[in-house]
């Protein structure tokens, strides 16, 4: 492992003014997204999909710092031969590549989830790194119910992350380390700190019994943020501050940057977190974005599946990551969602 190579890529994903595209959705997800715009899901449709935004020069060079790939766009060209990875590095954007296999049930408990992936994934990252590949992501999923999450669920699951990582920075790759606590549920923000602080500090455990580097990864957690059902909404400088304090109680200073996921965030919402949260100051580590849905809603909706909406779909992207790029460096204003890229 050359961990001074791992710090240097870590650094360039998180660098100012820049996040991360999570186009990493899988075959289920992104046919809800078309069918959602009348789209027909196929690998070329998928792929034309991808290669708009790939292909959308001043968002990908301004304010994309990398982009995370499902497996099938890994290996896909672009419509005129040239390898989709190849349009991400011509861009100034570093490939990275969604690794673990999606989740399923834990046994003995119930409603719990536990990622899968590891067996072969040695064999699985070396050739990921030969096709283009300098980073990787893993999701654990955490959520908050009746009696969940259980010690075993936060366990099993921060010890896969930490094997994860191992695995990735042998292999030359940084690791993105990715806990969620879901928001799906109907409890408060503070119930949410609770839960992210238990499982962050468990995954820092981990992290280190398994001697993973913290200067050569990532770090893609969720806000602290209200339940969706939850009937106290927190405000956006709530979330700032608890997201914040608590980070500043469980992330050591070491890991090189952190990319929020966007968790089922409006588009507004997410921005508006996290350029609150940079407005603060004062922080060891930056604060990103590594978003989905929260920047790819707006295009895929312009887009809707037509050539001839290639442009204005890449203009929406454009608009979008301009704006967590601003929120990012603590820019972002509400008067600035009306305006349209430039």
């Amino acid at each position: 492992m050359n961990l001074a190579d791992l710090n240097k890529i870590a650094r360039a994903m998180t660098a100012t003014g820049k996040g991360l595209l999570a186009a990493d959705e899988s075959g289920g997800t992104i046919k809800k997204r078309f069918d959602a715009i009348g789209v027909e899901s196929t690998e070329a449709s998928r792929r034309d999909y991808r290669e708009m935004m790939f292909r959308s020069t001043e968002a990908m060079s301004k304010f994309i710092s990398g982009v995370i790939l499902y497996d099938e766009t890994i290996w896909q060209n672009a419509a005129d031969g040239t390898p989709l990875v190849r349009l991400i590095e011509q861009a100034g954007a570093i490939p990275g590549i969604k690794v673990d296999e999606g989740t399923q049930a834990l046994p003995g408990c119930p409603g719990e989830l536990i990622t899968s992936g590891l067996d072969k994934l040695a064999e699985r990252l070396a050739k990921y790194y030969e096709r283009g590949a300098r980073f990787a992501k893993w999701r654990a999923v955490i959520d908050i119910g009746s009696g969940i999450p259980s010690m075993t669920a936060i366990h099993v699951n921060a010890h896969a992350l930490a094997r994860y990582a191992a695995l990735c920075q042998a292999a030359q790759i940084v690791p993105i380390v990715e806990p969620e606590v879901l928001m799906d549920g109907d409890h408060d923000i503070d119930r949410c700190v609770e839960v992210t602080t238990r499982v962050l500090n468990k995954t820092f455990q981990e992290l280190r019994v398994q001697r993973v580097a913290l200067e050569g990864m990532v770090l893609k957690p969720n806000m602290a943020i209200s339940g969706k059902k939850s009937k106290t909404q927190a405000s956006v400088q709530e979330v700032a501050e608890k997201t914040v304090r608590m980070l500043k109680n469980c992330v050591p200073a070491a890991v090189p940057g952190i990319a929020f996921l966007s968790g089922g965030q409006s588009d507004a919402d997410a921005t508006a977190h996290l350029d609150a949260m940079n407005r603060m100051g004062g922080l060891p580590w930056p604060l990103t974005f590594s978003y989905g849905r929260a920047l790819q809603a707006a295009p895929q909706q312009t887009w809707a599946g037509l050539a001839a909406n290639v442009g204005a779909g890449q203009q929406a992207f454009t608009h979008r990551a301009r704006m967590n790029s601003l929120a990012s460096k603590g820019e972002w204003t509400t008067d600035l969602e009306t305006e349209k890229a430039a």
